[in-house]
C-alpha cells in the first residue's frame, strides 16, 4: 500500500472577501508542482461563499465537475437551461464536454453557503454537456460507506464519464468500515469532512486528505464521530 497525506493546514488558501477557498491541489494563484492532482482527480476546492454572493457566468470544457454542498443553499444556472438550487444532502454533477457556461450563487442573503467543488478529468472528450443532481436522503446510511457516484447511470448516485466511484460515510466514534477498490489500478483519495478517523495507522482530522493506492482494500476507523468522503479514481491519466 502506498499513501500520501495532505494536512488541512497545508492546503492553498485564497480569501477574496466574498469567497474563502481552500485548495487541496494547485488552483488559480496557488501552485505546488508536487500537488497538481491525484490520478485523474484534479481539483478539490473547499469553498465558503458570503451571503448573496457567488461565481459569475464562466466557461468549462472537457471536465467532470462534482459539487457537494455542506451548508446553505447554492443556486446553479447554466447554458443548458438548468436553474436549480442544491443544499446539504444533495450531490450535483456536470459533464462540461464540448463546452458549457454556468454560474453559482449563494441563494440566501443572511448566511454563508459551504460546498466542495471537485474536478475530474474525463475518459471521453467532447461529449455532449449534461447536468444532474440528486438528494442523498433516501440512500444515506449510518456507520458504513454508501455510494454517491459511479461510471454507470444505472447504479446508485450520479454518474460521470470516468471509472470513478465516490462514497460517503457517517460514523459514530469507535466504528470501522472496510472499503474495497472497485477497479484494478485505481486509488482512493479520502477527505475528512468532520471529526477524526484512523486509516492505515494514520490519524486524520477535519479537512485532512489521504491518498491510498496499490492495495485492494483498507479500513477506516472513527476515533471521533466523523464524516468521510472517499473518491476512487484511476491513477493513470
Amino acid at each position: 500500500m502506498n499513501t500520501l497525506i495532505h494536512k488541512a493546514d497545508t492546503r492553498g488558501h485564497a480569501n477574496h472577501g466574498w469567497l474563502n477557498s481552500h485548495h487541496t491541489f494547485s488552483f488559480a494563484n496557488y501552485y505546488d508542482r508536487e500537488r497538481m492532482n491525484f490520478g485523474v482527480l484534479r481539483v478539490i476546492n473547499d469553498d465558503t461563499v458570503a451571503a448573496g454572493m457567488g461565481f459569475g457566468t464562466h466557461p468549462h470544457d472537457n471536465m467532470e465537475i462534482v459539487s457537494i454542498p455542506l451548508a446553505g443553499d447554492l443556486e446553479h444556472k447554466d447554458s443548458m437551461g438548468n436553474i436549480t438550487v442544491i443544499k446539504e444532502g444533495d450531490v450535483q454533477v456536470m459533464s462540461a464536454g464540448t463546452g458549457v457556461t454556468h454560474s453559482e450563487y449563494n441563494k440566501n442573503k443572511d448566511k454563508e453557503v459551504k460546498f466542495l467543488q471537485i474536478w475530474i478529468f474525463p475518459n471521453k472528450k467532447n461529449v455532449t454537456p449534461r447536468y444532474d443532481q440528486i438528494s442523498l436522503q433516501d440512500i444515506r446510511k449510518e456507520n458504513e460507506f454508501y455510494q454517491i457516484l459511479s461510471p454507470n447511470q444505472d447504479e446508485q448516485g450520479v454518474w460521470i464519464h470516468q471509472d470513478a466511484w465516490f462514497h460517503l460515510g457517517n460514523f459514530t466514534q469507535g466504528t470501522t468500515d472496510e472499503y474495497r477498490i472497485k477497479k484494478e489500478g485505481n486509488g482512493v483519495y479520502a477527505f475528512i469532512l468532520e471529526g477524526e478517523v484512523e486509516i492505515n495507522g494514520e490519524k486524520l482530522s477535519k479537512r485532512d486528505g489521504m491518498g491510498i493506492w496499490n492495495t485492494d482494500s483498507f479500513n477506516v476507523k472513527a476515533t471521533e464521530n466523523a464524516r468521510v468522503l472517499l473518491m476512487e479514481v484511476p491513477m493513470k491519466m
